[in-house]
């Protein structure tokens, strides 16, 4: 089964090298010893051949002597039973051993290596094993009678069956256990290490993970911080940093969608009541006519028809405004911004006003002292930001009344200021303003009006990266200021 948190993988992780790298050190370690036993085996032992032709007096008068060879064998099997002698002729053919007869093999030895011995290449030189077919060992060689004029080579493997069984023996108890102690011991203190390393790296993950957990079992609604280390600018205090913005984020979208939520339930129960209204009174006044159409007289039917169509334009304006605040509040609506002449744009405005303010016998009129640079934003959207502010002031500025659109400049932007002087809005009222269906001034619906043209001005203000300021005094009016920028050809 498969270790589940990190710190077991990751300790398994380091168990399973350390026993990797385990073996292979006692590997290499056993090739290597070999290899440097063999190296200082032969160069500790390189003039032994040619020191036993000497010692033991083995030429006499430039010839071998046999006698002196064979006693020769018989003392160094007593004395050093390590090394086995070998007496070869020219050709390496094995003439006399001091090993058993029956354990010799070979019936020659190949003299490449003994002539590599001679010319004094690199050690370890190994040479062939009159014991085994297959087997090779370390040597030391000498010519007789002499190098001058040699017969036969005198080889002395190094490394007989006798020191084998004593290396064999030696290795699988002692060095065993000793190695085996030593590679144990290395491999736990790396280990128990290793560990501990990982479990001080993984504890900043571990905090984080459990702060995580909770943060989810709150249903993403409390957040305790992950404690962010000046100086360490790591993976983890990344990821930690990372993960304190992405639950601030969340946060801030599920109240967000909370607040939406709120705001659809009122924006359901606000329409709700703003179509039944209308839509109720047309239905009746229609089918009433439907029913008396015959009683009434001419002008009472079409006092009826006025009535109804009344209704049926209260109704389509309100959905008309709805569609559009709904686009606005998607981020649906792309802006197409130009330059253009603010000035201009206000004027034209106010012109598709003045037969409204003629009938309620108010007075609209532009003031602009200075010439104004041309501005950028989409004309569409800003017009209809001030056909809502005019046509809010309409509403609200009795007979007789004034309202002012005034425009200066603020470098690097141009003000625009409606300003009027009606009813004005009360103080408890003024942060509602842009509310959907506020009607400032009285909680009571008017029968021509949704309340969406203050919220719809403020949507299409917003996506051109601007505020719009609401100031009132009540008997004394309102002035809604916002600004836009100025044009930078090029």
């Amino acid at each position: 089964m498969m270790p589940r948190t990190l710190f077991a993988k990751l300790a398994l992780s380091l168990t399973l090298l350390l026993l990797g790298v385990g073996l292979l050190y006692a590997l290499l370690s056993a090739s290597l010893a070999h290899h440097y036993q063999q190296v200082f085996l032969q160069n500790l032992n390189r003039d032994l051949a040619q020191n036993l032709i000497a010692e033991r007096q083995l030429i006499s008068g430039g010839v071998l002597d046999e006698a002196a060879l064979k006693k020769a064998f018989m003392h160094y099997m007593t004395v050093n039973p390590s090394i086995e002698i070998y007496l070869l002729d020219a050709d390496g053919g094995i003439r006399s051993y001091s090993a058993e007869p029956e354990k010799v093999k070979r019936a020659r030895v190949d003299l490449g290596p003994i002539r590599s011995f001679l010319s004094g290449q690199m050690f370890p030189l190994l040479g062939d094993d009159p014991r085994s077919f297959d087997r090779n060992k370390v040597f030391s060689v000498a010519p007789v009678p002499s190098a001058e004029a040699p017969q036969g080579y005198l080889y002395v493997v190094l490394r007989g069956e006798q020191y084998d069984r004593a290396e064999q023996l030696f290795q699988g108890d002692f060095l065993a256990r000793l190695s085996t102690v030593a590679v144990l011991v290395s491999l736990v203190a790396g280990l128990a290490v290793g560990l501990l390393l990982f479990r001080l790296l993984t504890r900043r993950l571990h905090s984080l993970t459990h702060l995580m957990d909770r943060f989810r079992e709150s249903n993403f609604t409390e957040h305790s911080p992950y404690p962010l280390r000046r100086g360490r600018q790591d993976e983890i205090e990344q990821l930690g940093a990372h993960y304190n913005q992405m639950a601030e984020r969340i946060r801030g979208q599920l109240s967000d969608l909370t607040r939406q939520d709120e705001v659809r339930r009122e924006l359901v129960a606000n329409v709700s009541h703003d179509l039944r209204t209308p839509l109720a009174a047309l239905q009746g006044y229609i089918e009433t006519l439907k029913l008396k159409a015959d009683s009434f007289d001419a002008a009472t039917r079409a006092q009826y028809l006025d009535v109804a169509l009344a209704h049926s334009r209260r109704l389509t304006r309100l959905v008309e405004e709805l569609f559009e605040l709904a686009k606005l509040d998607a981020r649906e609506t792309h802006l197409q911004r130009e330059p253009f002449a603010p000035a201009e744009l206000v004027q034209d405005v106010i012109q598709k006003f003045q037969l409204a303010a003629a009938e309620r016998a108010a007075r609209l009129r532009m003031e602009c002292r200075e010439p104004l640079p041309f501005v950028e934003a989409d004309i569409g959207l800003i017009e209809r930001v001030l056909e809502n502010f005019l046509s809010n002031s309409l509403r609200h500025t009795a007979p007789g009344g004034e309202i002012r659109v005034a425009l200066q400049r603020r470098d690097p932007e141009v003000e625009i200021q409606v300003r009027d002087n009606g009813a004005g809005i009360p103080a408890q009222d003024l942060p509602h303003v842009f509310d959907r269906f506020y009607q400032g001034g009285s909680k009571e619906r008017s029968g021509d009006h949704a309340g969406l043209g203050l919220a719809i001005a403020q949507r299409i203000i917003n996506l051109h990266g601007q505020t719009i300021q609401v100031s009132s005094q009540p008997g004394q009016g309102t002035v809604f200021t916002f600004c836009l920028p100025v044009w930078r050809a090029g």
